[in-house]
């Protein structure tokens, strides 16, 4: 009876390790790697935060977003590269950056909003407190 099971037990990891190499060497429509989405973006983004909760700095940085400025720091509205793809995948230049100041920083800090698609008309705009580390969409 052992061998019976140690025998099913193989032959079960030779299928599973089957089908992974199956699906990597097809380029299987609708494979996701573990923890992404379909387009590659981490699925932890898909947190969300009302643009209540926000700080108030956020807030404001959120208004002047849609307003058009103004703008604090040369940097924002650059363009962001999502090299840490937690965003889905755009192409360049689709996410653009905005600094969130944190009171008593000597520099930009760590908080910024990320915005989809067009400067003043953002599609939707995503909050990090941590440098890009994790995002919330922000629920207007």
């Amino acid at each position: 009876m052992v061998a019976f099971a140690s025998l099913r037990s193989v032959v079960s990891k030779f299928a599973l390790t089957g089908l992974v190499l199956a699906a990597l060497s097809t380029g299987a429509q609708g494979f996701e790697w573990p923890g992404r989405d379909a387009g590659g973006a981490t699925k932890q983004q898909q947190s969300t935060i009302a643009l209540i909760e926000l700080p108030a700095e956020g807030q404001r940085t959120y208004k002047a977003i849609f307003n058009g400025g103004p703008f604090r720091y040369e940097k924002d509205g650059s363009v962001f590269g999502n090299r840490e793809r937690i965003l889905p995948r755009e192409p360049r230049g689709h996410y653009r950056e905005y600094t969130v100041e944190t009171p008593g920083a000597r520099n930009r800090g760590a908080r910024r909003i990320v915005c989809a698609g067009e400067r003043v008309a953002p599609a939707a705009c995503w909050y990090t407190a941590d440098h890009y580390a994790s995002f919330s969409r922000i629920v207007p």
